[in-house]
């Protein structure tokens, strides 16, 4: 469909601004949807090596068997841990991390151990754990202050402990959907920092390897960022606790790595989505291992800005609003395709530079463009056709009118184009004189019976009614569509209404006294046939001297007669019987045309 004029063009000038409006506003709004993070899990979070110098000693089942449950234990069994993996001063671990908070007190003696053999080590890390306020915090004038994580208090290691290891919180950042993909750095309470657990085991790895710890950039309150995961549940190289106690796997094997020991069995309760399987559990210190990595391998991102990331959907999706209205649905498709693929590597290229970007919302916006334009082209093209049927159902044989409706390149537009056609005129003679004799409305029923004949025969012969204009009629054949053999049915209407009039003539001579007889000129050659007249009345219609010839031999034949040109004759002699007239004067042109009455048609 074209749309070029000025009131289109301002049209889709307010419509796109519309779109860019619309289009940034929900991409801008809805940039932390949970339904479109996990898209984003989908299409980022791919699991990848893990890091071979990251082990997890874990508390599984074969552990629970041998020692009982954990509440049971005495603190000699991790304060053996550390000894054991401490043993070897020149293969002995760079950091330890326990993610197991040992808040209460137990044996003394165990307790003692404990927190001398971490003290001793310097390469541990205890866990703590912060609790949340539920209500909502106000200031002084009692105003709400948004804050879901603001500390009531903390559950922290015994005391000797807490004095003798380094300390993390171990909190799990868990979405609003269930799953896992982001952490906190470090809480700032009361005017104190404490790093996460896993930020905690990787400052005090840097530091052993001499390097210094560089923190991701983080945002929010609760300094959040985040972060890919490298392994899936298992991903990582798992020792059972109970092997490494009994001398099973030899204590060297992690000289110089990252041990995290954590719970490693369902029973204890700790196990969490990840957002790289989410039809999978993965056990909390799994998580810690992943973010280890992650801030080690810069595999951290941040949310991009609504703002900025709202007005470029806005720009894309409006451009291609445009886009669509230049050019055809096809092509539009690829281009709809190839946008949808562009965003999706645009997206994951941002992520690997650590920008999370919304994954769905520009495609699926896209897609709707797409479908509103296929929709609204659809729509656009059954009123099309409707109108194009309308106007030629007046004036052209059906089956011309069904072709019409399925071309579905046919414009009806202003304007004409040259063609080889035939045209016929034919005329009541003696209507007038009738006329003044009868009553209007006998008048009106002679004049339908044989107006109905004149188009009957033209549309049996496929050819298109053109005008009538008082009792004359007017058809043009091979337009506005090419048609087979169009002179000799031009010819055969024209019999066809002679042989028609008869009957007619016979029975208008019984009702009213009197009868009618047609006059028929038939002439064939170069017209131009189109729509004529403005754009809220056209007429579509055949200009030129061939039609002015047509004209004039309809004038000049009698009552009963039907006079067809000389280019008529030589197209259709073999199968009509015809006595030539001669060359006779028609009015307007200079020279004479011979013409011929047609007596006989051999179909």
């Amino acid at each position: 469909m074209k749309e070029n004029t000025p009131g289109s063009r301002i049209r889709i000038l307010a419509v796109s601004a519309a779109v860019f409006l619309l289009s940034a506003l929900v991409c801008g709004l809805g940039a932390a949807g949970m339904w479109d993070i996990k898209a984003s899990d989908w299409l980022n979070q791919k699991e990848s090596v893990t890091d071979k110098n990251i082990y997890i000693i874990g508390i599984d089942d074969r552990t629970l068997e041998e020692y009982g449950p954990v509440a049971s234990w005495s603190r000699d069994i991790p304060a053996r841990l550390v000894e054991i993996l401490n043993a070897d001063k020149g293969a002995r671990p760079a950091v330890i991390g326990f993610d197991v908070i040992y808040s209460e007190k137990g044996d003394e003696e165990g307790d003692a151990r404990f927190a001398r053999a971490c003290k001793e080590a310097g390469n541990v890390v205890s866990a703590l754990s912060f609790s949340f306020k539920e209500t909502p915090e106000k200031d002084e004038a009692g105003t709400i202050v948004y804050n879901p994580y603001h500390v009531d208090y903390v559950i922290a290691p015994y005391d000797e402990l807490r004095d003798s290891a380094a300390l993390g919180f171990a909190n799990t950042t868990v979405d609003r959907d269930g799953y896992v993909r982001q952490a906190m750095a470090w809480l700032d309470n009361e005017g104190e920092r404490t790093y996460s657990l896993a930020g905690q085991v990787y400052r005090n790895f840097q530091e052993s390897q001499g390097k210094e710890a560089v923190f991701p950039k983080t945002y929010g309150r609760n300094n959040r960022f985040y972060f890919s995961y490298s392994g899936k549940s298992g991903g990582y190289n798992v020792v059972s606790l109970k092997d490494v106690l009994d001398g099973t796997v030899d204590a060297r094997l992690f000289g110089n790595a990252i041990v995290l020991v954590g719970a490693y069995a369902v029973g204890m309760q700790d196990s969490y989505t990840p957002a790289v399987s989410h039809n999978s559990q993965m056990y909390g210190v799994e998580i810690h291992a992943n973010i280890i990595e992650a801030l080690l391998k810069g595999k951290t991102q941040l949310p991009v800005s609504p703002v900025l990331y709202g007005l470029a959907a806005g720009l894309v999706c409006a451009l291609f609003f445009v886009c669509l209205r230049k050019i055809k649905l096809g092509p539009a498709a690829g281009i709809l395709a190839a946008a949808v693929i562009g965003c999706l590597v645009f997206t994951r290229a941002l992520y690997g530079r650590g920008t999370v970007v919304p994954v769905i919302f520009i495609p699926v916006i896209l897609i709707l463009i797409y479908l509103e334009r296929m929709v609204e082209g659809y729509l656009t093209e059954i009123l099309r056709r409707r109108r194009v049927v309308s106007v030629f159902k007046q004036y052209v044989a059906p089956q011309i009118v069904e072709k019409i409706s399925k071309d579905t390149d046919f414009e009806l537009v202003l304007g004409g184009e040259n063609r080889h056609i035939a045209v016929l005129f034919v005329d009541i003679r003696g209507f007038t004189t009738m006329s003044e004799s009868l009553k209007p409305e006998e008048v009106v029923e002679i004049l339908n019976e044989y107006l109905s004949l004149t188009t009957k025969s033209i549309f049996d012969n496929e050819g298109t009614l053109d005008k009538f204009v008082g009792d004359a009629t007017m058809a043009v054949f091979n337009a506005p569509f090419a048609l087979d053999d169009y002179i000799f049915k031009a010819v055969c209407a024209a019999w066809d209404m002679k042989a028609g009039s008869d009957a007619i003539a016979e029975k208008f001579e019984k009702r009213f006294g009197k009868s009618v007889a047609f006059g028929i000129g038939v002439n064939c050659g170069e017209a131009v046939v189109g729509n004529i007249g403005c754009e809220f009345r056209m007429d579509y219609t055949a200009i030129g001297d061939t039609v002015n010839t047509a004209a004039r031999l309809e004038s000049n034949a009698k009552r009963g007669q039907i006079l067809i040109s000389e280019a008529v004759y030589e197209a259709v002699k073999d199968r009509v019987e015809a006595t030539p007239i001669g060359e006779i004067p028609l009015k307007g042109k200079h020279k004479g045309v011979f013409v011929y009455q047609v007596d006989e048609v051999r179909r």
